[in-house]
């Protein structure tokens, strides 16, 4: 009969459980912080097992957890549907958690700040994402929209949803964000289109696009500090 292994049957000192009630969860390892998730094995893996296992595929690190897709995921020995759910939520807490962090110190006139505050979430995603971002006339930030997913160009980026979004916020001006997947943030004619045409939308709505930040891995490209807007 199959037995399926739980951390309670590992010895004492591997307990994750029993280590996290002793000593706090920073004496965890990363392969024990993911047990407590993953909780249970198979018959022939313990759940530390189980999370080396994951720990050991593409990136070799916690970084799997948004480098992996939850298809991949499951692909996994000992990992299933609600695992592998459970892992990528992990994922985007730890992301937006660290985005209120930085929400604070958003400066609409700062590329570094927006940059910062969306390098993270984005630098990850395998597909192109434009995000407006909105501040009333004092530069404060008022929230942001996806817009589109998947490709950033002219014949697809819609003004109307853009300004739509804005005018419900009531903002003044507008900061476009969006990335490209393979990590090189260079601005290409598409790019160069729809940051032209925004801008001369804007200025018929009085809503002025203030800049047009592209993020790489780890770096990123912004119109106004090139120059390209004022």
């Amino acid at each position: 009969m199959n037995h399926s292994f739980t951390t309670k049957e590992l010895p004492e000192s591997e307990r994750p459980y029993e280590k996290f009630w002793k000593y706090g969860a920073t004496t965890l390892s990363d392969a024990e912080l993911l047990a407590i998730v993953i909780k249970s094995g198979s018959s022939k893996m313990t759940a530390v097992d189980v999370a080396r296992s994951f720990l050991s595929q593409k990136d070799r690190n916690l970084m799997n957890l948004y480098e992996m897709s939850y298809d991949e995921m499951k692909k996994i020995h000992g990992i299933g549907d609600v695992i592998a759910m459970q892992l990528k939520c992990i994922a985007e807490l730890s992301t937006r958690i660290a985005n209120t962090r930085h929400f604070e110190g958003i400066q609409m006139r700062s590329a570094a700040t927006v940059a910062e505050y969306y390098m993270e979430q984005l630098r990850h995603e395998q597909q192109e994402k434009l995000i407006v971002c909105m501040f009333d006339s004092k530069c404060k930030w008022l929230g942001d929209s996806v817009v589109t997913t998947g490709s950033v160009s002219s014949s697809i980026v819609p003004p109307r949803e853009i300004f739509i979004c804005a005018l419900e916020k009531k903002a003044v001006h507008i900061v476009m964000v969006h990335n490209h997947p393979s990590g090189r943030a260079v601005p290409s004619g598409e790019d160069n289109t729809v940051t032209a045409r925004i801008a001369e939308a804007g200025k018929l709505l009085g809503i002025a696009l203030s800049d047009h930040i592209i993020i790489g891995d780890r770096t990123y490209f912004s119109y106004r500090e090139a120059g390209y807007l004022t």
